[in-house]
């Protein structure tokens, strides 16, 4: 008789599906947490039960003290976001960051009982950095918060009180990136403690960027810069300074000087070597101005071209003498010149108006329908019809002759063309209410003789030194176009006396360009 083993079998198969139908709900758990949720296995759900809530999970390589522990209280275990502090590029920005702190730390910059901020940090490396080498009192803040270590705001809008934090610090070159950078600068600043410490991570590459970066702190004195390697390709060299919320720092560097002591104004070193570096200018006059000069704007050395034009803290266009709005301002300076994605207030004075109309149609453009002068006073403004003059490039503009004011007490003279009385005004105190030191200027002069009259004006005020960069059309009694061997009567100045202008512009430390 043959022994029965029908039972044993059957339990024996029981046990086998049930343990392949266990192996099938471990291998569709971990799919769907692996490749839809986005997760890792090292999650408690995932393996059916909780991580011990000491349980740590160490970054290595930030030395003693630096590392970052993902268990610890500074990242919550129930946060959504508890995979990516574990990810390898946020265990490199936390190792960089943690570095840094610890020699701020170790030069007195920085201490575990500074109330810290981090200013425009997406993800909160550098606030994860400070907590975990003992910084407890450390936020961050960003356009959108992930908490808890970052909240919502913004470099330009922080959302703190005066004098709130003795240490605050913004990194991944932000401020560069700012549209705003003076307001950036005044909100850190605001919400700094008196002798509390700022510091940043620029890449101010030129000495030109580094010194506008200082003039956006003028609360401030700097303490330390230096050079440092990143930690990612997108910001491989830093450079890092270190200001100290103080007072005021005097100017440096050489003064031009007026008649009033108050309006002394500096021009410092750097932007001497710029205009060392500039284009030379044209010594020997032209035989044919209309094509030599014209021809020059080739060689011209655009300020933006030599150095970064960030921490300014705004951007400003004056053309002065605009005419039509294709003369210069749609044609060159919209298309040419190198703005380095700065957007730029555009003011266009002009006087004629004939082209008044014109600009009530152009967005972001502002008019001035005066005639920039020395003093507010009304002018005759003279208008000879010259249709061969070689600056009239714009359809508009062929036909119309170029504008000259005049003092209203030689209106009697008797002209050649049009004469209008218009109102004129002090261009050098509008600049002076308009732009400051801390604000990119760039000035474009075509003023048919009365340069002669408004650049000392902008020296007596001390408005010089407002401006970045100029280019200047120098009007004399050039050698006329439709008549070989004769000479222009309109003016009186001569080629040597535009390059004595021109001349005594660079001498000074300011940035001129020969202009037609």
């Amino acid at each position: 008789m043959e022994p029965a083993v029908g039972k044993p079998s059957f339990f024996r198969n029981i046990m086998v599906r049930v343990l392949l139908f266990g192996v099938f709900i471990i291998v569709v758990r971990f799919a769907y947490i692996v490749t839809i949720t986005g997760e890792s296995c090292n999650r408690g759900d995932f393996c059916f039960f909780s991580l011990p809530e000491n349980l740590n999970f160490v970054i290595a390589g930030a030395g003693p003290g630096a590392s970052a522990i993902v268990g610890s209280d500074s990242v919550s275990r129930s946060n959504p976001r508890r995979d990516l502090y574990t990810s390898k590029d946020w265990i490199k920005a936390v190792n960089f960051f943690s570095s840094v702190f610890q020699g701020l730390i170790s030069e007195g910059y920085l201490s575990p009982n500074s109330k810290s901020l981090c200013v425009e940090t997406p993800g909160g490396q550098e606030v994860f950095a400070l907590k975990e080498i003992g910084v407890g009192d450390s936020i961050g803040i960003f356009k959108k918060a992930s908490k808890p270590l970052v909240i919502s705001g913004e470099g330009h809008r922080i959302p703190f009180r005066n004098n709130t934090f003795d240490f605050i610090f913004s990194g991944g070159a932000r401020l560069d990136k700012s549209a705003r950078p003076s307001e950036f600068a005044s909100e850190i600043t605001r919400t700094l403690k008196p002798e509390g410490f700022l510091v940043f991570h620029v890449k101010a590459k030129d000495t030109y960027s580094f010194n506008s970066f200082l003039g956006l702190f003028d609360s401030c004195e700097l303490v330390k810069m230096r050079h440092i390697d990143g930690f990612d390709s997108s910001l491989p060299y830093i450079r890092e300074i270190i200001m100290k919320k103080k007072s005021e720092i005097p100017g440096h560097g050489d003064k031009i000087s007026g008649g009033d002591p108050g309006n002394e104004c500096s021009v410092q070193e750097h932007k001497r070597d710029l205009i060392r570096n500039a284009e030379p200018l044209i010594t020997d006059e032209p035989l044919k101005p209309w094509l030599t000069l014209k021809r020059n704007i080739q060689n011209i050395k655009y300020l933006p071209s030599m150095v970064d034009i960030s921490f300014r803290g705004r951007y400003v266009y004056v053309d002065v003498g605009a005419r039509s709005y294709g003369s210069s301002i749609g044609s060159w300076f919209r298309k040419k010149y190198p703005k380095q994605n700065r957007t730029f207030d555009v003011y266009a004075i002009e006087a004629d108006r004939t082209f008044h109309e014109e600009y009530r149609l152009k967005k972001k453009v502002t008019l001035l329908p005066y005639a920039a002068w020395i003093r507010n006073e009304t002018l005759s403004f003279e208008v000879n019809h010259d249709p061969n003059h070689p600056g009239l490039e714009d359809v508009k503009d062929k036909g119309r002759g170029m504008g000259r004011i005049q003092p209203k007490k030689s209106s009697g003279n008797v002209v050649d063309g049009e004469v209008d009385e218009i109102q004129g005004f002090d261009f050098a105190e509008w600049l002076k209410k308009t732009v400051t030191e801390k604000d990119f200027v760039v000035m474009k002069m075509d003023v048919e003789g009365t340069e002669f009259d408004l650049i000392p004006r902008l020296f007596e005020t001390g408005a010089i030194c407002l401006i970045d960069e100029i280019f200047l059309e120098c009007h004399y009694n050039r050698w006329q176009r439709c008549c070989p061997g004769q000479r222009s009567t309109k003016y009186e100045k001569t080629y040597g006396q535009c390059l004595d202008l021109f001349t005594s512009l660079r001498e000074s430390g300011v940035l001129v360009h020969q202009w037609w």
